[in-house]
């Protein structure tokens, strides 16, 4: 049976071309004040040289709520970036999930994918095979404010990002029956923070961080502070939002 009063986990959810392994910063200073994270690490993110058909979207979602499904607490998911879709569509009816909390992240609505959520024409998916490459100048546009050595270890571990991922839609979405706030990184240079504001003006809250894309690595302090903030130690009862 899953304790509602206990202190709320956090499950982590890495963005495109990333692994669990972006959160290991961030997961050490929430160890040293006491709270308990988890993480995956999602199938759409590939070996280089995959091709043809591979997991998509939905393969991450999946993943992403068996992770949750694993955790018997309260439990406030965490998506950052690309990590946001996939959490969108498994938190649904996941009932000790407390809070969702979208860092830069997607908070797609039903029908949106990455491909379409700026307009972009939705592909046949029975077509949509091989990968996108990292995107170009990611020490400028993931890492601008990352420190050097930091960066240097990040980029050497970021491995393509199957193409289904970024054109499967979403089919149901969380943010709309669960509590949710938006962390918008003001310095953003690959989701600059206009891109941003439609996906937090779907949330129930906005926080600020004035950092790049990746705050996680640039300044993990400020962001777990957030993450206290969000999710205190002794949780605030919420009922869910109305869709």
């Amino acid at each position: 049976m899953n304790d509602r009063t206990s202190t709320p986990h956090f499950l982590l959810v890495h963005g495109a071309w990333h692994g669990s392994w972006c959160w290991r910063e961030l997961q050490d200073l929430l160890t040293q004040r006491g709270r308990t994270s988890h993480t995956v690490d999602l199938p759409s993110v590939v070996p280089e040289g995959a091709d043809g058909k591979l997991p998509g979207l939905l393969d991450d979602a999946r993943v992403v709520r068996e992770a949750i499904d694993k955790v018997d607490a309260p439990l406030v998911v965490v998506g950052h970036s690309y990590g946001g879709a996939p959490v969108t569509q498994a938190a649904v009816g996941a009932a000790h999930v407390s809070h969702l909390v979208y860092v830069s992240g997607f908070a797609l609505d039903v029908g949106e994918s990455l491909m379409t959520c700026f307009g972009g024409e939705q592909p046949d998916l029975a077509t949509v095979e091989g990968v996108i490459p990292v995107r170009e100048n990611p020490e400028a546009t993931l890492y601008n404010d990352v420190p050097d050595d930091k960066r240097t270890a990040a980029l050497a571990r970021l491995l393509p990002q199957s193409a289904l991922s970024f054109a499967e839609p979403v089919s149901r979405a969380a943010w709309k029956t669960l509590p949710s706030s938006y962390v918008l990184c003001d310095d953003d240079q690959s989701l600059p923070p206009a891109y941003q504001e439609p996906f937090a003006q779907r949330t129930d809250a906005t926080y600020h961080l004035p950092s790049g894309h990746t705050p996680l690595l640039s300044m993990p302090d400020k962001l777990a502070d957030l993450l206290e903030e969000i999710a205190p130690t002794s949780p605030r009862t919420t009922s869910p939002r109305e869709s």
